[in-house]
C-alpha cells in the first residue's frame, strides 16, 4: 500500500534540556509541507484511552445533543456510514444530557482524557510552534461501519471527501485499521499507517491563518479499508483544539520568522466541506455538488478537495 511518510515526535524529550529545539527541527518539515505527524510517549496511558474507545456505542435509538447520525445520502444513492458523537469543551457552559454509557464516566473522561490531551499534548505542541515562529517564551468519537463492495464502487470507496479541519490541531486516537488518507504535495492520496502507542496529529485551518499559511492545513479523507480489513468497523476518538471565539485569525505580528518571510497579510482559509443533498461521485472518487452556498462565513468559502 502507498503509505505516507510521517515523522514521530517523542514528547518525553519535551522537558529535557535543549531537546525542544530538536523537536522543532523534526516538526518543521512536517507542519510546513505535510500537515500530519505522530507523537509518542505523551503521558496518557493506554488504560486511560481504552475506556473511551470501549464506551463508543450506536446512538441511533437515542436523541442526544451532540450525536450526528450517518448522512442520509453520501452520493449515488448510497447512505453515509460515519456516525459522530461530540462532547463539547469542559468549561461549565456546555452541560448536556449524556447517553448512559458516557454519563456514569463523564468526570473520568474530563480529568483522565480531555484535560490531559490539552495539557500533555496540545499545550506542548503550541509551545513548539511558538519556538518555530521565534516568538517570545511565554471530543469527538467517530465510528465508520464497514460496507459492501457494491456500495464502495458506487462512491469510489470514499466515505468522507477530502477536507481540512477548522481549528488549530486535531488529535486522533485510532485502532490499527487503515482508513485515513492524506493528500501529499504531489497531489497523490497516501494512506496513514496506524502506529501502536501514538497519536496521529494534523494541523488545521486556524493555525494556517495565524501563521500566514506557513503551517499547512492538511487535506485528508476517509477511504474504505483494504479488503483484508473490510469487515472491521473503524473507530476513532478525536480531540479537537481551536482558538477562542474572539481571536482574530490574522497572522501573528510579533513573529520574526513570519516577518522575514513576508507572511504578514491576512489570509482566508477554506472551510471543511459541508455536504449537500445533491451529491454525485465519479468512478475515480471525484465529488460534485448541486447548488450550495459557497461562503459559509464571511471570507470563508467551501472547497472540495478531490
Amino acid at each position: 500500500m502507498p503509505w505516507a511518510e510521517l515523522v514521530t515526535l517523542d514528547l518525553s524529550r519535551y522537558d529535557q534540556a535543549g531537546d525542544k529545539e530538536e523537536l522543532v527541527k523534526q516538526l518543521d518539515h512536517a507542519v510546513r509541507h505535510v500537515g500530519f505527524f505522530h507523537v509518542k510517549d505523551f503521558n496518557i496511558s493506554q488504560e486511560e484511552i481504552s475506556p473511551i474507545c470501549s464506551r463508543s456505542t450506536d446512538l441511533e435509538s437515542g436523541e442526544y445533543d451532540g450525536y450526528r447520525p450517518a448522512a442520509p445520502g453520501l452520493g449515488n444513492g448510497i447512505k453515509g456510514n460515519i456516525q459522530v458523537y461530540n462532547i463539547p469543551k469542559f468549561d461549565g457552559y456546555h452541560k448536556r444530557k449524556q447517553p448512559p454509557v458516557l454519563a456514569d464516566h463523564i468526570d473520568e473522561i474530563e480529568s483522565s482524557f480531555s484535560r490531559k490531551c490539552h495539557s500533555e499534548v496540545v499545550v506542548k505542541l503550541l509551545r513548539l510552534f511558538a519556538i518555530l515562529l521565534e516568538l517570545p517564551d511565554e471530543d469527538n468519537s467517530p465510528t465508520t461501519t464497514n460496507t459492501t463492495d457494491e456500495e464502495n464502487t458506487k462512491v469510489a470507496s470514499i466515505y468522507t471527501p477530502g477536507h481540512t479541519d477548522l481549528g488549530t490541531v486535531t488529535l486522533l486516537f485510532r485502532q490499527p485499521v487503515a482508513a485515513l488518507q492524506i493528500l501529499n504535495s504531489e497531489g497523490e492520496w497516501k494512506w496513514v499507517r496506524p502506529q501502536d502507542s501514538t497519536i496521529t496529529i494534523n494541523t488545521c485551518d486556524a493555525l494556517t491563518a495565524l501563521t500566514g499559511r506557513l503551517i499547512k492545513s492538511s487535506f485528508h479523507r476517509v477511504h474504505a479499508s483494504p479488503p483484508v480489513q473490510a469487515h472491521v468497523d473503524w473507530l476513532g476518538v478525536l480531540y479537537s483544539a481551536r482558538p477562542n471565539n474572539h481571536v482574530l485569525l490574522n497572522p501573528i505580528t510579533n513573529s520574526p520568522l513570519l516577518n522575514r518571510l513576508g507572511l504578514t497579510q491576512n489570509v482566508r482559509q477554506t472551510q471543511q466541506q459541508r455536504r449537500n443533498r445533491d451529491v454525485k461521485v465519479s468512478n475515480d472518487g471525484k465529488f460534485s455538488y448541486g447548488e450550495m452556498k459557497s461562503e459559509v462565513l464571511p471570507g470563508l468559502e467551501v472547497k472540495v478537495y478531490n
